[in-house]
């Protein structure tokens, strides 16, 4: 699926939810001719950026023998390491310091990106003075664990975008072990990721773009269900991509980022069976719960690859479209589009 750099861009401030207009300016479509690109400018700018106000920092706990008392007296430490023959005592204490979690996640990250290959040898030069101008910062051993670890605040809100896209470079980065250099893993042929970026895109797009509807991703108790309660967890959990509801609508929107939108049956090409028998699930058990106080719809909604489609009818009473999203379009386009499905 061909998706051009600069709505890759849109597409992941959304899912990402740090959409920030200045931002998205300042890369042109012509500053980036990959994906390794686009990160590599994404980070260049907005570490610079943030380098211009100051580096955030925090408090460092460390711990050192000293002829001075200095934050906590570690007694037990102190008698262990034989300080006091040498007129010392062992201490904790903490230090202000730049070299904090997410700073060592991003010069760690910016020192892998340089060694790809598929980097534009200008772009690289200018990353590499941003990473000489981190020298107060060590590099770590990055993990999903290490990313967990990071907590932004009102603070350190602008470190948001480049952390996302540290995690990943981290996911789609490949090293070669023998030689050290990196080759960057193309994201969107990873159909698993690009679901769930497309569904988080969708959704936030929904709840920053329209005030019509109360956007949220609802859990769908089944209804009309009776049997014993150890054998009733086995029933799938329900829980919609998108749904929106207003005063009369209750929308339920199912994404499906999926190379085809459509299957063959007896020669005729047919909505995905699964998806739709999904969905329907989905809008009955809504409906009881709704109790004729909301019109209950639903939206099967997929990229477009080789088939557009616009398709609508009614099941049982609930109006039902079948559409696809052209990502290779305009970003003016790719919004007219996605709000006219609430018309």
């Amino acid at each position: 699926m061909k998706i051009p750099i600069r709505n890759i861009y849109y597409l992941l401030c959304y899912a990402w939810n740090v959409l920030d207009e200045g931002g998205i300016s300042r890369i042109r479509q012509d500053d980036c001719q990959s994906y390794p690109d686009l990160f590599a400018r994404v980070l260049e700018t907005g570490v610079t950026h943030i380098l211009r106000r100051g580096l955030d920092r925090g408090y460092i706990s460390e711990a050192e023998d000293t002829s001075s008392l200095r934050g906590k007296f570690d007694v037990s430490a102190t008698i262990k390491r034989n300080c006091l023959h040498r007129a010392r005592v062992h201490c904790h204490f903490d230090t202000l310091s730049y070299d904090v979690i997410h700073n060592r996640i991003i010069k760690t990250t910016i020192g892998r990106l340089v060694r790809c290959s598929e980097i534009d040898r200008g772009l690289r030069d200018r990353l590499l003075g941003v990473y000489r101008r981190l020298h107060d910062i060590a590099a770590i051993d990055l993990s999903p664990g290490v990313f967990a670890r990071v907590t932004l605040h009102r603070n350190n809100a602008s470190y948001g975008l480049l952390l996302h896209v540290c995690r990943l470079i981290y996911d789609c980065l490949l090293v070669d072990e023998a030689s050290g250099d990196t080759t960057f893993r193309d994201f969107l042929r990873d159909e698993r990721m690009m679901a769930k970026l497309f569904e988080k895109f969708v959704f936030n797009f929904f709840r920053r773009e329209q005030d019509l509807f109360a956007v949220s991703s609802e859990s769908i108790d089944w209804q009309g269900v009776v049997g014993e309660a150890e054998q009733l967890t086995y029933l799938p959990k329900m829980r919609t991509d998108v749904s929106l509801v207003s005063a009369g609508r209750h929308i339920v929107v199912d994404t499906k980022y999926t190379v085809n939108a459509l299957q063959s049956f007896h020669g005729s090409a047919t909505v995905k069976s699964s998806n739709l028998y999904q969905l329907f699930a989905y809008l009955k058990n809504v409906q009881i719960v709704e109790r004729g106080y909301r019109r209950v719809e639903g939206v099967l909604l997929y990229p477009t690859v080789s088939t557009t489609l616009d398709l609508e009818f009614s099941i049982h009473g609930h109006r039902v479209r079948v559409a696809t999203l052209d990502l290779n379009a305009d970003w003016r386009q790719i919004s007219e589009r996605l709000l006219l499905l609430l018309n």
